[in-house]
């Protein structure tokens, strides 16, 4: 299955989301998501992006076709990544708040909110837009077509990082410094060309981590917490994000625009079954971001991280039958072993041999 970007002409009228819907789902497809782009057209047709799982690009013009031949128009159908799967509103929030710390990231903030990316000077693009942001000139290059909903969106954003670029007077602040951005573990190049950001997780990333738990399928909640269940207790979740005792760490993976958690690796010195210098691993990766690589990245994180606390071995509990954990331990480069303890299948990776190049 893979996501597809569609936009459709809808009438303003009582029963045609439903008539849409009818269409969807006879093309053998599912709809995920939903924005309203606000611009009417000349008929008084509202335009609707829609972000659909179809099995292959055969199901995706089907679809177009099934559309169509419902009195709808569908002016675009082109793939999209894992990524875009976001709330808008959150993604709007968190790039407004990375360009308040950084003005400088206004230009990829600006490419963020449209989907886009910055283009080269001269570099072709489907569709490009030329907009001035902090004081230098960008062009924006994606494969459909710019709407006016959307650039005015954008203007908003390049307002406030023009805002943001102006000197502020600290004596007349109170003293009081400018926003803080927690810093970067850098960011990760994914197997599908899409990027994530990791950083350091911390306590008020609780909303964060909760969200993206609730996103997980049953299935991979239970691969790495053992509990298929949508919601975590407080205390658990305070568990995840500092250990038991608060001398746990970890790394969060955002989406490139710092809006969504889309996986995480915690260490916790006092889980079951570490014992001595050891500490256990908990690994969750959101099920739109796996098989890219993004779990991978985490283990190798949090491997360096169990290294400078001085940590001698991994350990991870799971259920028999579910390799992933032993899996992701081997893409990282080290050597699992594995056992039956109580009904659970117990991972562990010692960590003072060497990482094997390459893997």
């Amino acid at each position: 299955m893979g996501l597809w970007r569609v936009h459709v002409e809808v009438e303003d009228r009582p029963g045609q989301l439903g008539e849409l819907a009818k269409a969807v789902g006879a093309a053998g497809c599912n709809i995920v998501s939903l924005t309203v782009l606000g611009e009417r057209g000349p008929d008084g047709s509202v335009t609707d992006e829609l972000l659909v799982d179809a099995a292959d690009e055969q199901a995706a013009a089907r679809l177009a076709d099934r559309i169509r031949a419902a009195g709808m128009g569908c002016t675009l159908a082109v793939p999209a990544g894992g990524g875009e799967l976001r709330d808008p509103v959150t993604t709007a929030l968190a790039l407004a708040r990375r360009v308040a710390a950084d003005p400088d990231a206004g230009p990829r903030a600006v490419a963020a909110l449209l989907h886009a990316r910055v283009l080269g000077e001269s570099e072709p693009s489907g569709y490009a837009y030329q907009l001035p942001v902090a004081g230098q000139e960008i062009r924006l290059g994606r494969s459909w077509p710019f709407t006016a909903t959307e650039l005015a969106r954008a203007a908003v954003l390049v307002e406030l990082a023009e805002l943001c670029a102006t000197p502020f007077d600290t004596a007349a602040r109170g003293g009081q410094a400018g926003p803080h951005e927690l810093p970067s573990l850098g960011m990760v190049l994914l197997g599908d060309g899409s990027e994530a950001e990791l950083r350091m997780i911390t306590p008020s990333d609780g909303p964060l981590v909760a969200a993206l738990h609730a996103r997980c399928t049953p299935n991979t909640r239970r691969s790495a917490f053992l509990d298929p269940s949508p919601s975590l207790p407080q205390h658990e979740l305070r568990a995840l994000l500092v250990g038991r005792s608060s001398a746990g760490t970890g790394v969060l993976a955002l989406t490139s625009d710092g809006g969504h958690g889309v996986g995480l690796a915690i260490l916790d010195p006092d889980g079951p079954g570490a014992g001595g210098s050891g500490a256990t691993l908990s690994v969750l990766v959101e099920d739109a971001w796996q098989s890219r690589g993004l779990g991978t990245a985490l283990v190798r994180r949090a491997v360096e991280l169990a290294g400078e606390a001085g940590h001698g071995e991994l350990v991870a509990a799971t259920h028999p039958g579910n390799l992933r954990i032993t899996r992701l331990l081997r893409r990282a480069g080290l050597r699992p072993s594995a056992q039956l303890a109580d009904g659970l299948l117990q991972v562990r990776v010692t960590l003072n041999q060497p990482i094997i190049a390459g893997r």
